[in-house]
């Protein structure tokens, strides 16, 4: 399983719930996503500012997945776990399981619809 993501470039997106944080491990497995400030600053709390968050490793994920068939036949069978009950991440199932999500960073801009006005907005920017 495989997925994409990209560096937060403004901290009020990095604040935002609705735009999903993943944390890596070194060889680029996610180790968890979350609606929540991850990595949490500790000395700052959420006083983040853009600076810091071009800064630190705050990665945004994108919401693109890869399977293998197998794997998407087998992930679709499984309950949902704790923490995807919780943050509502259906990836979370996955980790919870003992599946590793590759993780891919691209430096392009996305245009992410995580609400309904978002897909308004993405709606006009289609024309």
């Amino acid at each position: 399983m495989a997925t994409l993501a990209t560096a937060f470039q403004r901290a009020v997106d990095f604040t935002n719930p609705n735009q999903v944080k993943v944390v890596m491990r070194q060889d680029g497995r996610a180790l968890y996503f979350s609606r929540a400030i991850i990595p949490f600053p500790r000395e700052r709390g959420t006083a983040v500012d853009d600076a810091w968050v071009k800064a630190n490793p705050c990665f945004k994920h994108l919401g693109l997945y890869a399977y293998q068939a197998d794997l998407l036949e087998k992930f679709t069978k499984l309950p949902p776990g704790r923490y995807e009950q919780a943050e509502k991440l259906e990836q979370l199932r996955a980790l919870e399981n003992g599946y590793d999500i590759a993780c891919g960073v691209t430096e392009d801009p996305t245009i992410g619809v995580d609400t309904p006005e978002d897909a308004v907005k993405f709606e006009q920017w289609l024309g």
